[in-house]
């Protein structure tokens, strides 16, 4: 009973959740202990463990512990232990990683349609944004099987917003000139270009270095990112431009997923649903709270921005990519709009 309200809360935490296979991987409750095979399974993603996603992560892991009597251990393996996220997806592929916690800007080097979730200002809320992934999301990670990966829904990474070393950035003019690191992914590059910036792509694990020696002005991320990495150390100013929402796809190898028998399967798709729907409510309530601590430091000036002008800017980028896209992906999305 206590199972199943867990589940029943689950589901209604987030109600356009679907995920391929369907029902016949719904319910772990109808395997039996015997049918469970003892296996350890490695976990990588390259957050601080502090980091929300992280903690998701964590949080999935005891979730299958405790769905397969203890028979399914998954370690994790934090802050790039494994690898950067190239890295980690390569691993998948191969079958030397068995899952990993990764971005969207580095899973659209194997699966270009999944940049779409990188667009500037795709979504107008969260909620626009976690049905656009469980529906739209979900069906895009179809084509991620035959190259090796299958996708068990999005975490969440966070809303992501400019800081820099220079001076406080209120409008993209601001922004002319400065070097700011962008993930390797031609969408970021193009975006950061249409604001007048110099895009520098580069691997989170080399950023705090880069910045502390000047190779780049500033870069971008969510607040978990900027305290938990305490680039607050070396950049003077944040400015709230919210530009891009981060997902955070959770990928198992189809190497490890073809091995697993249908129960096991079970049991990794009720624990992803539970944990993605306990993330998303832990990154929304942590947001504010890491701004505050970023505040409290005294070393960050956070500004509030008019976004309209930083929207306008990025335009372009919307039209530029809507091929690779996928143009009626991109209606999928509008059509969720509220308004």
């Amino acid at each position: 009973m206590k199972r199943a309200l867990i589940l029943l809360v689950a589901v209604l935490l987030i109600p356009a959740w679907t995920f391929a296979g369907g029902g016949k991987e719904s319910a772990s409750s109808k395997a039996v202990a015997g049918e469970i095979p003892s296996m350890t399974l490695r976990l990588g993603h390259i957050a601080e463990p502090s980091h929300p996603y992280a903690r998701g992560g964590d949080y999935f892991a005891d979730l299958v512990k405790k769905k397969s009597g203890g028979k399914i251990e998954i370690k994790t393996f934090h802050s790039s232990q494994l690898g950067d996220q190239k890295t980690l997806i390569e691993g998948l592929i191969y079958g030397t990683i068995d899952m990993a916690l990764v971005g969207t800007a580095a899973l659209g080097q194997f699966q270009p349609q999944i940049s779409l979730f990188d667009l500037p200002f795709l979504f107008e809320d969260l909620d626009h944004a976690y049905k656009s992934l469980d529906t739209v999301g979900m069906d895009l990670g179809k084509a991620l099987e035959p190259k090796g990966l299958k996708l068990l829904g999005y975490m969440e990474n966070g809303v992501r917003h400019m800081t820099n070393n220079v001076r406080e950035i209120k409008t993209p003019e601001d922004m002319k000139g400065l070097k700011i690191r962008v993930q390797t992914n031609k969408i970021f590059v193009s975006m950061m270009k249409a604001l007048g910036a110099s895009p520098t792509p580069m691997s989170l694990g080399e950023l705090y270095t880069a910045m502390q020696q000047g190779v780049v002005d500033g870069q971008e991320n969510p607040a978990a990112h900027i305290y938990t990495q305490r680039f607050y150390e070396v950049q003077k100013y944040a400015s709230l431009t919210a530009h891009c929402y981060a997902p955070e796809p959770m990928l198992v190898s189809m190497k490890q997923w073809n091995a697993f028998s249908e129960p096991v399967r079970a049991i990794f798709w009720e624990a992803a649903k539970e944990s993605i729907a306990w993330q998303r409510e832990l990154s929304k309530k942590e947001d504010s709270v890491y701004w505050d601590k970023i505040r409290a430091t005294g070393k960050m000036k956070v500004t509030e921005v008019d976004r309209k002008p930083f929207m306008e800017a990025t335009k372009k980028v919307h039209d530029e990519f809507a091929d690779s896209v996928g143009r009626d992906n991109l209606a999928k999305i509008n059509a969720l709009k509220k308004k």
